[in-house]
């Protein structure tokens, strides 16, 4: 018998759902730690192993658990403690491992020259038929076990340091996320910021710490600059030690315009930042994982890591178990998100065992939104619900449009993914959907989606309309009309958070606006560069002065710096402006197009369908090679 690597494991889902809480629970503010305010997935407490050998010789096998476990192995008939070696005749056996812990993921690590954990066993609950057991490859190491992720580190020295306000200032080439360590006696409060006013005001500022007198470590978190009170020149050294999750980029993007170039690399930063374990929305204030900045991520994702297991992980940790009684983040439209993302991921990587993993967790996600439904199939939230969509002044009266768009998104979805009777259920409700939307919310004087029937206002915002269009529920004069009367249209609301500028972004783009879209972007996150941004805002006002773009939710330095939402350049311009586009789910045939205009030179690398594309444009002639 073939002797693969060991791995720790666990059952299914546990991991995620443990890990997920370990992140949700670790915001902090201005000393005040306050998790997430969403139902919390527990893992399960108490699960076994099992797996069955046939030796041909003798062997032996040992069993470790994580911290904090209690348990035994049980070889055929006899139990044994964990850390005891086991030894097996040739023949065949039966081993199952029973443990419980309250404090972790219950995992264990069996080793042994032909014994091993990983691939071959199936765990269980005691409740439900064994399933395969759960495993991955950042956990092969015994004295590691899965209860603290394992983070490489990298170290930054600081590229200035300054007097001021009675003490020290010190500044980082680029925000990190880390653990600010100092050399030299005594242990000062140190004030960490991700911009200079913030970490200069000690009164407001988002994190203050003592570091840790052994380490001489501050916690992690997310930093540019650094601020010592009562401190002088020399008294201390410090460093960055930068904490990440090591995901390898595959991307590169040069071309012969240097501010897309720049947006790019600060794009790929930014969102690498916000890519660890899971997705998060950003690295300073929430630290969580939201469904809408994960839906986006994976748009990204698919062309600068293509890593699909932080998607699976994401996903999985979003959605947690059935019952399914609350909605994502409690936010409708981030249920219905997530629906949609199971598809994006399967868009990117062809997997279908996944979606099929997942179809079960649809369909009842999918009951839950069809229980909210009024009389006219709209729709709506619930007591506790919120409607986000975007941080805009939508008509909220009544069902609202955009939540429709999503729905019908969701229907077509699962119409696809479902065979038989279950899809057709899913596509004739689609169809009526969009018949009602059709008849109450399109407003043919407008040329525009109203956000409500209901009111009376016929108020219209960007959003709903920008859905009809990434989804094709538009025709093609319809969607020219919708560029003439909202896209281009000054007197609707413009769009200020990164978040739906992506998607209206991709609707120009959609549409054949490709120079307009990159005129966008340059603008919109050049904007940023301007004012010394080193990675994309969570929103951004071009209007405002450089001292009141840091505040956000009543708060000065509420707005987060670092944000995934920001990243989708990388997207745009890879989909459309560099025009790599799968031709099927995974990418295995693909076509490459470079919009017309847009660049004289290109030299830049993709993943695409499990290779590497490198991607020249010089003197017209256009070069693919796959690595």
């Amino acid at each position: 018998m073939s002797c693969n690597n060991a791995y720790w494991m666990w059952y299914p889902g546990d991991l995620e759902f443990y890990h997920a809480m370990k992140q949700n629970f670790s915001r902090v503010e201005r000393g005040c730690a306050w998790p997430a305010f969403w139902k919390s997935e527990g893992f399960h407490s108490r699960v076994a192993f099992r797996r069955e050998y046939e030796l041909r010789q003798a062997t032996a096998f040992s069993v470790l658990g994580v911290a904090g476990s209690q348990g035994y192995v049980q070889f055929d008939d006899e139990k044994h403690p964990f850390g005891e070696e086991i030894l097996c005749g040739p023949g065949k056996h039966r081993i199952s491992i029973h443990i419980g812990c309250i404090g972790c993921v219950p995992s264990v690590y069996v080793s042994g020259e032909c014994i091993r954990s990983g691939a071959g066993w199936t765990v269980e609950d005691y409740d439900r038929d064994p399933v395969p057991a759960a495993f991955n490859r950042y956990f092969t190491d015994p004295e590691r076990d899965p209860a603290d992720w394992p983070m490489a580190e990298k170290a930054y020295l600081p590229v200035s340091e300054e007097e001021i306000n009675g003490g020290i200032l010190f500044s980082f080439e680029t925000e990190l996320t880390a653990a600010l360590e100092l050399s030299g006696s005594g242990c000062p409060v140190v004030f960490l910021g991700e911009s200079r006013p913030e970490a200069l005001d000690t009164e407001n500022c988002y994190y203050s710490c003592v570091p840790d007198p052994v380490t001489r470590r501050c916690p992690r978190q997310a930093m540019r600059y650094a601020f010592l009170p009562g401190v002088k020149t020399g008294q201390y050294r410090v460093r960055a030690i930068h904490q990440y999750v090591d995901i390898p980029v595959q991307a590169s993007f040069h071309s012969d315009d240097p501010v897309l170039d720049r947006i790019f690399s600060v794009a790929a930063h930014t969102f690498m930042l916000c890519s660890g374990v899971f997705f998060l929305d950003g690295i300073k204030r929430d630290k969580w994982i939201w469904g809408g900045d994960a839906y986006q991520s994976q748009f990204v994702n698919r062309y600068l890591t293509a890593d699909r297991e932080i998607e699976k992980r994401t996903l999985i940790a979003l959605r947690g178990n059935d019952p399914v009684t609350t909605h994502v983040n409690t936010i409708l439209d981030y249920s219905l998100l997530w629906i949609l993302s199971v598809g994006t991921y399967f868009e990117s990587y062809g997997d279908r065992a996944f979606v099929d993993a997942m179809l079960p967790k649809m369909e009842s996600m999918m009951e839950l939104c069809m229980s909210q439904r009024e009389e006219h199939g709209f729709i709506v939230g619930r007591k506790r619900d919120w409607l986000f969509v975007d941080w805009a002044d939508f008509d909220r009266d009544g069902p609202l449009c955009a939540e429709q768009m999503l729905l019908a998104a969701c229907y077509r979805l699962m119409g696809e993914l479902l065979p038989g009777a279950a899809g057709e259920k899913y596509r004739d409700a689609n169809k009526d959907l969009l018949r009602r939307i059709e008849e109450l919310f399109w407003d043919e004087e407008q040329g525009a989606y109203i956000d409500s029937f209901t009111s009376g206002r016929r108020h219209v915002t960007r959003h709903a309309s920008i859905f009809a269009v990434l989804f094709d529920f538009a025709d093609e004069p319809r969607k020219r009309r919708i560029a003439e009367s909202v896209l281009f249209n000054d007197a609707v609301p413009v769009i200020t958070t990164p978040y739906f500028r992506f998607f209206e972004l991709e609707a120009l783009c959609r549409l054949g606006y490709l120079r307009e879209a990159m005129d966008a972007i340059k603008a919109y996150w050049g904007g940023m560069l301007e004012l010394g941004a080193v990675t994309f805002w969570e929103e951004y006002d071009p209007k405002k002065p450089l001292e009141a773009q840091y505040e956000m939710y009543g708060d000065p330095y509420g707005k987060s710096l670092c944000h995934a939402w920001a990243a989708s350049p990388i997207y745009l311009i890879a989909r459309y402006f560099v025009g790599l586009r799968a031709l099927e789910p995974g990418g295995r045939s693909y076509e490459v197009r470079p919009a017309p205009g847009c660049f004289r030179e290109l030299d830049c690398r993709f993943p695409m369908g499990g290779k590497n594309l490198h991607i020249t444009l010089k003197d017209g002639a256009l070069s693919v090679e796959e690595n």
